[in-house]
């Protein structure tokens, strides 16, 4: 049975940018071990920021919705259904002042829904979105894991689990502006995590 992944890159640096760069490698040794990858550049394909008539277009019915508010909501829809059709999310996350960026935190709008992705019950909120296992490639410039000043890691884990996502590994890249030594056994270090990860797909 193939697995299907899908690889969630948000870096402005594109091409540049030491996230997407572990996010290709992963890429290439999943697909060099026949495992079937989609490829979401957020970035490059940008998210708008959610906005009052987007949230509003998923509270009316679909039979309901006038032709804009059905444009609006088809966007989440989408989002949501590709999230559904993957065995496996990776997501490469580079750190912008402590956080994930804007375009990933757009996308994690679209995603969350509730009574779509999650519900709340008399024991809390339930993540719908079950039997999936995600993947964090965090690149940094400097090296904030397992310290208080990381609250990108524990964000990232709390959204993913809120609608059901709990598997989650983390790959760190850190350091990465503290010269050139420390960036190359970084990331080294990273692509030989990664390829772990891979293995056991």
């Amino acid at each position: 049975m193939t697995t299907r992944t899908l690889v969630i890159t948000s870096s402005i640096l594109g091409e540049n940018g030491q996230s997407k760069a572990l996010a290709e490698h992963f890429t290439a040794q999943a697909q060099g071990r026949g495992v079937e990858v989609t490829r979401r550049d957020l970035a490059a394909d940008e998210l708008p920021h959610l906005a009052l008539a987007e949230l509003g277009s998923w509270q009316v019915s679909e039979e309901e919705r006038s032709p804009e508010q059905r444009e609006l909501a088809a966007r989440s829809d989408s989002l949501i259904a590709e999230l559904r059709d993957h065995d496996v999310v990776v997501l490469a996350v580079p750190m912008y002042n402590f956080g994930i960026p804007s375009q990933l935190k757009a996308w994690f709008d679209r995603v969350m829904r509730a009574g779509v992705t999650f519900r709340y019950t008399e024991n809390g909120p339930q993540g719908l979105v079950e039997g999936k296992r995600a993947v964090i490639l965090a690149a940094r410039g400097g090296q904030y894991a397992g310290t208080e000043m990381d609250t990108q890691t524990p964000h990232l884990k709390l959204m993913l689990g809120m609608i059901g996502i709990k598997e989650v590994d983390t790959v760190f890249a850190e350091g990465l502006a503290m010269g050139e030594g420390k960036r190359d056994a970084a990331l080294k270090e990273a692509r030989q995590a990664i390829d772990g990860l891979v293995e056991r797909l």
